[in-house]
């Protein structure tokens, strides 16, 4: 008798916590169902985006092959308003920042190259949106620009840092700061990387052709300078470019 009590005890016990907890469990269960399948969803969503923000992408590129510039346009806009979330969006704009400095349109490859740097978060686009965009300041004979720019991001831990500090140092040479040029190119030369980054060559040959220091001794003014027979050879278009 005392165990069929027992019994009975046990069942109207699980009745009494299911009748106060059991639509917790279900709403979780609910919840949870709900989650799984908005994230499969977003998931689907987000690779069906990138395949045809890839698609579109293409096509850019095909029409800045051909300098196509108000096709291009047409494409990037589309790029950057229905697949702004996605990394063809930033290639997007170095693709037409390239483009118009092709067709001699400098300040629409500023444009393009500015909004990059300021949308989103720091990606590899940004810092080589960055580095062009000074290197269109420069062209645009506006060095303290591009040397704002550059000083103004902390660049010397990123896999940019001696194409940064590359191009500080020919801002500060339109600038006639010399010193700090020097100091510029010194630090380009300092990445120690089994790939380098910059032309070392052409790198030493701007530190040579720098107005020798007032503060430099006759010994430390012929170690700026190469010897004759080991003179760096010019970079061909293919070691320059970008």
């Amino acid at each position: 008798m005392d165990e069929l009590l027992s019994e009975k005890e046990q069942i109207e016990a699980i009745r009494s916590w299911w009748k106060e907890n059991g639509r917790y469990i279900v709403s979780g269960v609910v919840i949870g169902v709900g989650l799984l399948l908005g994230w499969n969803y977003w998931n689907k969503q987000r690779t069906q985006d990138a395949m045809q923000a890839s698609s579109i992408y293409e096509s850019l590129m095909s029409e800045v092959a051909d300098g196509n510039g108000e096709a291009a346009r047409t494409i990037a806009a589309n790029l950057h308003e229905n697949y702004g979330s996605t990394v063809y969006a930033g290639q997007a704009r170095l693709a037409m920042a390239k483009l118009y400095m092709d067709l001699g349109r400098d300040q629409d490859a500023a444009n393009e190259l500015s909004r990059l740097v300021t949308e989103g978060e720091d990606s590899e686009a940004q810092m080589l949106a960055r580095l062009r965009l000074a290197k269109v300041l420069l062209y645009q004979d506006k060095a303290q620009e591009a040397a704002d720019l550059l000083q103004a991001y902390a660049y010397r831990e990123t896999a940019f840092a001696a194409r940064y500090s590359e191009t500080l140092g020919d801002a500060y040479v339109a600038l006639e700061r010399n010193d700090a040029a020097r100091e510029a190119y010194t630090a380009a030369l300092a990445d120690n990387s089994n790939a380098p980054t910059v032309n070392r060559a052409l790198v030493q040959m701007k530190i040579n052709d720098l107005p020798r220091q007032a503060t430099d001794t006759p010994a430390e003014a012929e170690a700026d300078v190469a010897p004759a027979g080991d003179s760096p050879t010019p970079p061909t278009e293919e070691e320059t470019e970008e």
